[in-house]
């Protein structure tokens, strides 16, 4: 939804005023509510202002506010705004409540205004139901015209405006998708793809004469006579050089027009870099301010000495201590994608000579992917939604063992190969993500609890960052949450303990000397003892030299497993829970006097201690 600075709330009688103020509770940024005729005693005037008419209102004020809720009859508001409708890319959002509050209706500029939008959040906060009857949202297609806005793109059609694009995609003509870039945006769009809408990845495996419309997401100029719209990610980043005080003039449209013409967009710049010593020449702030107030990257030359290029030239080293300006400054500003064009010189008039280069970000690169996703505690339920997404896609899932439940991986698609890490060593399991890696194809390696608590993540990362391998990580629901809410108990005891400690006891891998169980043990905090129930004599020993004896424990065995099994007792008598129920290695252990406590306020809910949290 667009940013809404400043609401507009009109009742058309103060009977609605309570509906009101309920809806500018639930607002973000700056509210005014109007009504007509004297205020009850009650309503502050500070909180309502009166007014004698709507329609003077209107006529004063239409193009003040990002939006507009009227509250009482449709036909008010509408003749209310009629005059000064002009474009749905300069009309304020316009919603309508009935004065019961049992219907929200979106009133104009729904998408790209955000009434739509407006309307379902005004309808969730007061219980309503959200009429919105833009074809796009009442079939579940994607707002063609609100895509750039949504994701950060830019978006450029090929007929003039959105209109005839639109059309076509709501009426379910034959489209082609192409996603030449990856990102959040595309993700979302491979995985909420219509029947109509065929996938591909790259512009030329499309036949064209299969389609009557092109949605393009791509950081490369692409053409057709087909009706088309091309969406621009930021995926580019242009990197600059020049003579000392080039003048700028022409430069600009030069670079761009270069751009277009060796095949990339110039509207998917979204960055701008150079060395510092060139920070404050003209034309690297021009270029900058030019092509959309982009951001700046500089850096020294040190910071780019170790940057590979394609064109590495020893003399521009003599001088900044760095083997290229234009392209070492894109690569770094790129996340150290690859160069895309390399560099390009340029002298427009004499002793102006210039260079530019420019770089694909590394995370658009479509390519080969290593997503490392955190499984939770167990019940297949409490994997996050996007670690979900990646496991419904993924081409190979890597799963450990004996401690990630297989129900997880049921949601693999069709094809793809799933295994057990259990019997593998680190080599083999790098090899066989490797694999799938170099050939492009998108790796899940699944993960207990929150991969990087515990995780053993470490080794593998430092593998695929000796390679240069593109690899990112979905936390996961670790089992001391899981733990929390089994027991259902708060962690954090107001005026008593305000401090977690994730540790473990000390086995095969020893402890640094500072983190011996008992010198944790001096805070007396809400401890979380992971991987100990092998040692537990060892554990028990360590924790009774601060703890009391009686200080409340929890051994808590498979969380949210089918056979989970939770243990309550006293600190004295830890060892014999553990070892007369057989417990093994996944076993949490738990200390602390949060443990079933139900003492303490909070002064979150202090009515004299207002703040951030409770506005």
């Amino acid at each position: 939804m667009p940013q809404l600075d400043r609401t507009a709330i009109v009742c058309v009688s103060h009977i609605s005023l309570s509906l009101a103020q309920t809806i500018a509770s639930e607002l973000l940024g700056e509210k005014k509510i109007f009504t007509i005729g004297l205020l009850p005693t009650e309503v502050s005037s500070a909180e309502v202002s009166t007014i004698s008419s709507i329609a003077d209102l209107v006529a004063t004020s239409f193009s003040l506010f990002d939006a507009w809720i009227f509250i009482g009859a449709m036909g008010i508001c509408v003749r209310s705004i009629a005059p000064y409708i002009t474009d749905k890319h300069h009309d304020p959002a316009v919603v309508n409540v009935d004065s019961t509050g049992r219907y929200v209706v979106s009133v104009l500029s729904g998408h790209v205004g955000g009434a739509n939008d407006l309307t379902c959040l005004v309808a969730s906060a007061i219980g309503a139901e959200p009429v919105v009857t833009t074809q796009s949202d009442r079939i579940g297609l994607w707002a063609l015209d609100t895509l750039a806005n949504t994701y950060g793109w830019k978006a450029v059609s090929n007929t003039g405006d959105m209109n005839r694009p639109i059309s076509l995609f709501v009426n379910g003509a034959r489209t082609a998708l192409i996603l030449e870039t990856a990102g959040r945006g595309e993700d979302e769009l491979e995985r909420t793809c219509p029947p109509h809408v065929h996938l591909y990845y790259r512009f030329e495996d499309v036949c064209q004469e299969d389609y009557d419309l092109l949605l393009v997401v791509s950081a490369r100029y692409n053409e057709s006579q087909l009706p088309m719209i091309a969406y621009y990610p930021p995926a580019l980043v242009l990197g600059v050089g020049c003579r000392k005080q080039c003048a700028s003039a022409g430069i600009l449209a030069h670079i761009v027009s270069e751009i277009r013409r060796l095949g990339y967009a110039p509207e998917a710049v979204g960055g701008v870099s150079t060395i510092d010593i060139k920070a404050n020449e003209p034309l690297i702030a021009d270029i900058a301010r030019s092509l959309g107030n982009q951001p700046l990257h500089i850096y020294t030359g040190e910071e780019l000495q170790g940057v590979e290029v394609p064109n590495p030239s020893d003399k521009v080293f003599a001088v900044t201590g760095s083997y290229g300006v234009a392209e070492a400054s894109a690569r770094k500003a790129a996340g150290m994608g690859p160069v895309v064009i390399e560099k390009q010189k340029g002298q427009l008039s004499e002793g102006n000579d210039f260079t530019f280069s420019v770089a694909q970000t590394a995370d658009s690169v479509r390519a080969g992917h290593i997503e490392i996703v955190g499984a939770g505690p167990g019940d297949p339920d409490l994997v996050s939604v996007r670690g979900r997404q990646f496991l419904e896609k993924a081409d190979l899932i890597l799963y450990a063992g004996s401690l990630v439940p297989r129900e997880l991986t049921a949601c693999a698609k069709a094809g793809a190969t799933v295994r057990s890490s259990a019997a593998m060593n680190l080599e083999e399991q790098f090899e066989l993500m490797a694999d799938f890696y170099r050939r492009g194809k998108l790796v899940v390696r699944l993960h207990t609890g929150d991969p990087c608590i515990y995780g053993a993540i470490q080794e593998q990362m430092a593998l695929f960052d000796h390679y240069g391998m593109r690899y990112h990580i979905t936390p996961g629901i670790s089992s001391f949450q899981a733990a929390a809410a089994a027991l259902r108990s708060q962690f954090t005891i107001p005026e008593r303990t305000q401090t977690i400690i994730l540790t473990r006891g000390e086995g095969r891998t020893p402890m640094p000397e500072r983190e011996k169980l008992h010198l944790l043990a001096q805070s007396q905090s809400t401890m979380c003892i992971f991987l100990s129930a092998a040692i537990v004599d060892d554990v028990q020993r360590e924790l009774l030299v601060h703890y009391p004896p009686e200080t409340p424990v929890a051994a808590c065995y498979r969380l949210t497993w089918p056979d989970e099994k939770i243990f309550r007792g006293t600190l004295a008598h830890l060892s014999e829970i553990v070892k007369e129920n057989n417990l093994t290695l996944t076993t949490m252990i738990v200390v602390g006097e949060a443990i079933d406590n139900r003492e303490g306020l909070s002064r979150l809910y202090a009515d004299e201690f207002k703040h951030l949290f409770r506005t």
